[in-house]
């Protein structure tokens, strides 16, 4: 008894201010729940047919579009603006949800469990999604899964998560809850740059607040009454786990309730109708919608009109594998983790295939933007990976913002081979991952003769080595052609004391950094 209401009633080490989770209004494009200024209307029902799945087949600034023809989006159908996109997989009562968009703007919330520290690339997915609401006049609010992240979602997996202690958990949704807050301005900023003027402001939420204090034989009084065993055996995430040789824990079937309990907290205390997620989170999304029909009365749904469930499909990539941090080389959205540089490197090398359809789902370019560019990939006058490069600007601006783009492509254009591009520290050191670095004391570089320090440096195999490429033109510092054999590195070349780059050839560079 004690272990189970460990998982519901918060400790010291959980409890936190409610305020330490939502995001503070002085953020722009970022306000927490009591700045919002929403208007919900519309009438929608909670009868069987809120479950129903309706499948649907998948389908920098100088360059955006017209500020007339982006904005024009906030008078458009969000579920046509998501189709068109390919960004819609399902949606319960998509006729009612279109009439309760056209009425007034709805509140619609994702959940990201803190798993690991970082978002990864397929997570975007979710917050694209978000942003679109938002473009069309909605309030999207992103929910941090403090609570079920001590669970785990069993959705997708074929086999159990690993229990996470608690400090990594709560440093995971700290991690998490900036990048939300990171990503959702920089959505803003976009949106405002084309058009969007008054986007509602985007609010993260953190589920332990509601759960945190909730004890085992509360919730199975307050919601476990509610859930019929037979619905719940019969969600895919479960039958599948279950015909497993590993199983399915009570724990992990426990999960879809507490995801259902999310939606119907958020619903009543906030007036948020509609939930996102990828198409592995249907059965946990329909959990929620059916809870609010069970457990609040007409009293308590009166004038809020229907919850509805929208699913988009997950990102894949060219042999059919999820974007998943589990997989070797995950493209984590956290600087910390793979650098604005190394992210945008990433997106640059999408296949030709794969191009028009991530431009599709996770930028913001205009639809006919997006076919000319896939007509002129076919031309013969058609410059290799300049829809790659495109696709590569806009996602990295979404996810980095502004500053992390010009590091990007600062760092891109002084590694091109034979490149002159004036370096400064900052760039230098966000290369540490991508090239071989050395780290050597500001005596032994100096005053020292470049080609000491590149001999020193393991560059070249001696100094006589380094000389012969001196002498042939090969050799650079700082991307500036080394002309004398004799040339000796000055305070200049050590960028700001403490960094500088050596190459030998057009390829083959080498950092230095000082210790």
């Amino acid at each position: 008894m004690q272990r189970a209401a460990i998982r519901f009633r918060a400790s010291a080490s959980l409890t936190r201010p409610a305020a330490t989770y939502v995001a503070r209004a002085a953020r722009p494009g970022v306000a927490p729940f009591d700045t919002m200024r929403t208007s919900l209307c519309g009438v929608g029902a909670f009868g069987a047919a809120s479950s129903r799945r309706t499948p649907y087949p998948a389908s920098v600034s100088s360059s955006r579009a017209s500020l007339a023809t982006q904005a024009s989006v906030k008078t458009r159908d969000v579920v046509d603006v998501l189709k068109e996109r390919g960004l819609l997989d399902a949606c319960t009562n998509e006729d009612e949800l279109r009439e309760a968009a056209a009425s007034g703007s709805l509140s619609v919330y994702c959940g990201f469990d803190p798993t690991a520290d970082s978002l990864h690339l397929g997570n975007l997915l979710g917050i694209v999604v978000l942003a679109w609401f938002q473009r069309c006049g909605h309030t999207p609010v992103a929910l941090l899964g403090g609570a079920t992240g001590r669970v785990g979602d069993p959705s997708g997996k074929s086999a159990e998560r690993p229990v996470l202690d608690d400090a990594t958990i709560n440093a995971n949704t700290e991690g998490i809850k900036k990048i939300l807050e990171d990503v959702l301005r920089n959505s803003a900023e976009m949106a405002a740059e084309d058009g969007v003027t008054d986007a509602k402001a985007a609010v993260v939420m953190n589920n332990l607040e509601w759960f945190g204090t909730m004890g085992f034989l509360e919730f199975l009084r307050e919601v476990g009454k509610y859930a019929r065993v037979g619905t719940m055996m019969g969600k895919d995430s479960v039958k599948t786990r279950l015909d497993s040789e590993q199983g399915m824990s009570f724990t992990e079937f426990s999960y879809q309730l507490l995801q259902g309990y999310d939606f119907c907290h958020l619903f009543n205390t906030h007036d948020v109708r509609v939930q996102v997620g990828g198409s592995d989170q249907w059965g946990n999304i329909t959990a929620g919608t059916d809870l609010i029909r069970r457990i609040l009365d007409k009293d308590q749904t009166e004038g809020k009109g229907g919850a509805f469930g929208v699913t988009f499909p997950l990102l894949l990539k060219e042999n059919g594998q999820k974007f998943g941090k589990s997989e070797d080389g995950a493209v984590w959205l956290a600087p910390s983790r793979l650098s604005p540089y190394k992210f945008y490197q990433y997106l640059v090398q999408s296949t030709d295939a794969d191009v028009i359809r991530f431009m599709k789902m996770l930028t913001f370019m205009p639809l006919e933007e997006i076919k000319e560019m896939e007509a002129a990939m076919t031309n013969d006058d058609y410059v290799p990976n300049t829809a790659q490069k495109k696709l590569a600007e806009e996602v990295t601006r979404f996810v980095h913002g502004a500053d992390g783009l010009r590091k990007a492509l600062k760092a891109t254009q002084g590694l091109r081979p034979g490149a002159d591009t004036v370096l400064d520290a900052e760039t230098l050191e966000a290369l540490a991952e991508v090239i071989p670095t050395s780290e050597l004391k500001l005596d032994e570089v100096l005053g020292q003769p470049v080609v000491d320090v590149m001999a020193l440096a393991g560059l070249q195999k001696s100094k006589g080595e380094a000389k012969r490429l001196v002498k042939g033109g090969g050799a650079r510092l700082n991307n500036v052609k080394v002309e004398s054999e004799d040339a000796v590195v000055g305070e200049a070349d050590v960028i700001e004391g403490r960094v500088m780059m050596l190459a030998a050839g057009k390829k083959n560079k080498m950092l230095i950094k000082i210790v």
